[in-house]
Order: C-alpha cells, then sequence, then structure tokens
C-alpha cells in the first residue's frame, strides 16, 4: 500500500528512512572533504555506532527503520531499475566514449547488493581493470570515476513526503546530485511505494528536504536561500497548493550561509504549536505567505514567520525555545545542530547529547528529549532531523 506520508512535523512517526554510514563515508580526505560538503573526517566506525543508537533509539518508541541501502538494493532486482541508474550514473562527460561503455558492462554485470555498494561509495580509478582509455591513464590513481556519496546520511534532503504523496527534490550542490536520482529509482520501483503520486524532481528548480517545515495540516514553510532557490519555492508552492497538499505556504529567506543551509538549521517543530529556534536568526525571520485562488499564486507582503505562521496554523501563538542560554552558546550549539531536533510525537524529540544547555531548556519547558551521540555524525553539518526522512506520520485528531 501507498504510504499515507506526512502532514505535521509531530505527529507520531511511524516509518522513516534512514541511512546507516558505510563504505562512502571512507572515501572522505582531507583532499576532498570540502568538495564532498563535509567540515572534518568522520571516524566510521564511531559513526556506525552513533547512528546505531539513533535507530535504536527510535526502535524503542515503536518507529520502524528502513535503510536506504537495503532499499536501493530491493530495487535494484528490477532490470527496468538497473538498466536505468546504470546509464544515469555513466553519462558524466568526464569518462569518455571507451570508459563509459566498460563501466556500463560491468556496472550491468554486478549483483544487486554489490551494485548498491558501488552507487553509493563509488569507484575509483585504481579500482578499475580490464580497461585502457585516454581517461584511465591520464586521471590519477585515487581519482573517481564514480563519486561516493557521503551526504546520504541525510535522508532529509532529496525526498519529502506529503499528505499521500512524495516530493522528489532537486538538490543544489554537484556533489549531492545522484542522490535524488537513486532516491527517484527506489520510489518508482521499490513494492513499498508503488503508486505513490510524485511532485517535484531533481530536472527541476533547486528544492532540498532540509528547507521543508511541515508546520501542521495544511501549512507548510519553505526556506529559501544557500540550496533552495526563489524559483524552486515557487515550483513546489504551486504544486501543493493545486493538489490541495496544503491551503498556505511560507516562504522564509534565510542567510546563505554554512551555518544555516537549511531552514531546518535555524528552528525545527517540538510540537503543534513550539518551536525550538536560533535566537540571532529568529528576530528578523520574516515569511511571504502564498496562497492561491483561481489560477493565480496570491504572494502577502512579508510579516514576522512567528505570527504569520500562527495565523496561518490558526493558533494564537507560536511558541519559542530559545537555543542555548547566552549569545555564545547559542552560536555553538546552533553550529552542533541544537535545532536541528526530530520529533517522534508531539514533546518528544530526538536531539544531540553535545548541545547539553538547549537540551536543558527543552527539558525546562516540557519536553522529553531523547539524546544520542553525534561527535562524527556531526563533521557533515547534520543532526536528527536531517538524518530521517519520514514516510508515515498520525497526526493527533
Amino acid at each position: 500500500m501507498t504510504p499515507r506520508g506526512a502532514d505535521s512535523e509531530t505527529g507520531r512517526l511511524e516509518a522513516v528512512i534512514v541511512h546507516r554510514p558505510g563504505a562512502e563515508l571512507g572515501r572522505l580526505t582531507p583532499r576532498n572533504n570540502d568538495q564532498l560538503l563535509f567540515d572534518a573526517i568522520p571516524w566510521v566506525a564511531r559513526a556506525q555506532e552513533e547512528h546505531d543508537a539513533f535507530t535504536d533509539a527510535l526502535r524503542r518508541h515503536d518507529v520502524e527503520v528502513l535503510y536506504l541501502l537495503d532499499l536501493l538494493t530491493e530495487t535494484l532486482a528490477s532490470d527496468d531499475a538497473r538498466t536505468s541508474v546504470v546509464e544515469e550514473t555513466t553519462e558524466n562527460l568526464r569518462l569518455g566514449v571507451g570508459l563509459r561503455a566498460y563501466l556500463r558492462d560491468a556496472l550491468g554485470d554486478l549483483e544487486p547488493e554489490r551494485l548498491a555498494t558501488v552507487l553509493t561509495a563509488g569507484v575509483r580509478n585504481d579500482e578499475v581493470s580490464g580497461v585502457a582509455s585516454i581517461v584511465t591513464s591520464l586521471l590519477a590513481h585515487e581519482d573517481f570515476l564514480i563519486d561516493p556519496l557521503p551526504n546520504l546520511l541525510f535522508t532529509r534532503d532529496s525526498s519529502v513526503w506529503l499528505p499521500g504523496h512524495v516530493a522528489v527534490t532537486s538538490l543544489a550542490m554537484p556533489a549531492r546530485v545522484r542522490e535524488t536520482r537513486l532516491t527517484g529509482l527506489i520510489y518508482t520501483h521499490h513494492p513499498r511505494f508503488a503508486g505513490a503520486p510524485r511532485l517535484h524532481g531533481p530536472h527541476l528548480e533547486h528544492l532540498e528536504g532540509g528547507d521543508v517545515l511541515l508546520l501542521g495540516p495544511g501549512v507548510m514553510a519553505v526556506g529559501v536561500g544557500e540550496r533552495t532557490t526563489p524559483a524552486g519555492c515557487e515550483r513546489f508552492a504551486d504544486q501543493v497548493l493545486r493538489n490541495g497538499l496544503a491551503h498556505t505556504v511560507l516562504a522564509v529567506p534565510i542567510a546563505q550561509d554554512r551555518a544555516t543551509m537549511h531552514l531546518d538549521t535555524i528552528l525545527t517543530m517540538l510540537d503543534v504549536d513550539t518551536v525550538v529556534v536560533y535566537p540571532h536568526a529568529a528576530e528578523g525571520l520574516r515569511a511571504y505567505a502564498i496562497t492561491t485562488g483561481g489560477d493565480d499564486l496570491h504572494v502577502a507582503p512579508p510579516r514576522s514567520f512567528f505570527d504569520v505562521a500562527a495565523e496561518a496554523l490558526g493558533i494564537e501563538k507560536l511558541h519559542r525555545i530559545d537555543t542555548g542560554l547566552d549569545p555564545v552558546t547559542a552560536e555553538r550549539e546552533q553550529w552542533d545542530d541544537g535545532n536541528n531536533t526530530l520529533a517522534i510525537a508531539p514533546r518528544v524529540a530526538v536531539a544531540y547529547e553535545r548541545n547539553e544547555q538547549t537540551n536543558a531548556r527543552l527539558i525546562d519547558h516540557g519536553i522529553d528529549v531523547i539524546t544520542m551521540p553525534g561527535s562524527e555524525l556531526g563533521s557533515g553539518r547534520g543532526g536528527p532531523r536531517c538524518m530521517s526522512c519520514p514516510v508515515e506520520r498520525v497526526s493527533e485528531s
């Protein structure tokens, strides 16, 4: 059956897609980590331990955990899926004609599990044998012919589940472009998702899942900054409004900066009327309310995000819990994803244990905080929300 999807950030979480760090994380070096969007070289075994602690916590709260690599492996049992992904993976012009033909044959002969690993961990020049070409001769041994995808860890970005629909996104950074192709492949060919209506897609304007917050039934917010463009926001708003998946979309400009790459680095939902928010950004946070009437989109003038969101949600006030206890701690804990919590039910949230002052403040406000380690996982600048793609949530009636 098609998953129910989600209409909020805080409904009871029933099923989620995650990616346990694997061989692709071991491909990071001081030479390529910036290009691959990591701030440090993570200790892979410890990152896996941290991720296992995360998924164990989810299971203890009756959340079904779906692993992206398992879904991909099962998807690749389909001949159509294998043909499609091999063609897309080898279309890069840097490969040259001879190497491209060789890789298509070689990848096409792999068993699904091995192919899934190659697609995510990549292929280095010195790992190819049986072919000699100008390209393989001129590239350095350590150069990648197929790039690794260490950011697969952050499954939130490549797709967003909405009520009965899934939006496959369009990632802005070159290092992440192939992620949405793999996600789209799974949604197209895996029987778990058969018939799920699709929105957006990697061929359209840039829109990333970390910028999309389902504030409540009928209300979505879209951050517009480093990753999601104004055109991507417009396209997404048009799709969800015309399909009746929301009555209001809030376009929220955010600083085009690494520390605030997505809206969910600034704020996340903890309850139907409560957010944790980075105070340095909160005061100037504005929103443009987008609605539709007939064939046109209507865009209201910008106002305080908190006022516009409360009105759209039909509540008196959107309550704020600020990161940290002072400006310096707030900045440190925002950088360490203190605002990037994952609500698994109203007022129950997973957070990195390292953000001690923010977590203490959440507890003081009656939030049940489930802490997890994240010293290695955080090197890619992502927290529990970034590492989770909710497939099914049940909102309180």
